[in-house]
């Protein structure tokens, strides 16, 4: 029995640590081994496992593109989570919810999946090589497929970690459509800038189609001459913090970066980068805490 305080005092502190275990998720446009291997997936993958080895508590997704092989990755529908849908231009699309595993990083990878977006074999562009007219319509699905999801988990989030074009309007939905959502009240935005964009043209139209939500025009004004320096500032300004993901990124969004005043990591390097963002994300993570305060 003299041992009671002890164990007493080591449970309190256990119960704080684990209350106190900072929750990020991690929204992304490709991850390695899913997609093949490049810059943006392998810092995609391997952040995630950094934090996860460092005490946070994470979650990752990704878009099930059709060039994802789910009989050698093994995924499989998580049915309580699928089944819903959403509203996209005014029309239902089923949202379904996919799950595999890096055995390797024994991490999780939630997929969001729908027959219609993200058809057989094809990523950005058909097999001809056309840029798929709705590739706007899919951005929108997914980043508020994530979200709905996340929901759906009752899992709030401290930060939101956001990897490529593909995730651009993540930010936005947070800070306007869900900021008095109770899961989300206290979450903070990072958005990472890759030197990479899409050949092809985003539709003009998405600003039409963003307004069938609870959104105002003046809230989609970065939207307007769309490219992707358009779409990257356009997440900046709804974004807490940004990372510059690539050695050399445009000009004038990195300007625009700068001219922000927002937490900025400038480019880390693309080896031994871990103290680097390790530092970022407790400087941001403490700072946002002290103006809580």
């Amino acid at each position: 029995m003299d041992d009671l305080p002890y164990f007493f005092l080591y449970f309190c502190k256990l119960i704080i640590f684990i209350m106190e275990k900072k929750k990020i998720l991690y929204v992304s446009q490709e991850i390695f081994p899913y997609m093949g291997e490049s810059d943006m997936g392998s810092l995609s993958g391997n952040l995630p496992q950094l934090m996860q080895e460092n005490g946070k508590d994470i979650r990752i997704f990704l878009p099930r593109f059709g060039t994802v092989n789910e009989r050698r990755h093994q995924l499989h529908e998580v049915i309580r989570l699928s089944g819903m849908n959403l509203i996209i231009d005014d029309f239902d699309h089923q949202l379904i919810i996919k799950v595999a595993s890096i055995q390797q990083q024994r991490m999780q990878v939630y997929f969001i999946d729908n027959e219609e977006y993200f058809p057989r074999r094809q990523m950005f562009h058909d097999p001809e090589g056309n840029f798929l007219s709705n590739n706007d319509e899919r951005m929108i699905f997914y980043c508020k497929g994530v979200i709905e999801t996340v929901r759906k988990l009752g899992w709030a989030p401290d930060v939101i970690h956001c990897q490529g074009w593909f995730t651009s309007l993540v930010p936005m939905y947070i800070k306007k459509l869900y900021s008095e959502d109770p899961l989300f009240e206290n979450t903070k935005v990072i958005y990472s800038v890759f030197n990479n964009g899409y050949k092809g043209k985003l539709s003009d139209s998405i600003i039409d189609k963003l307004l069938f939500e609870n959104l105002e025009p003046k809230d989609l004004t970065g939207l307007k001459n769309l490219n992707i320096n358009t779409l990257n500032k356009f997440a900046i300004s709804y974004s807490d913090a940004v990372v510059q993901a690539s050695a050399k990124i445009n000009k004038t969004v990195f300007n625009n970066i700068q001219d922000s005043g927002k937490l900025f990591l400038e480019f880390p390097g693309n080896e031994e980068y871990e103290k680097e963002y390790l530092d970022f994300y407790e400087n941001f993570i403490n700072q946002e805490e002290e103006v809580e305060v």
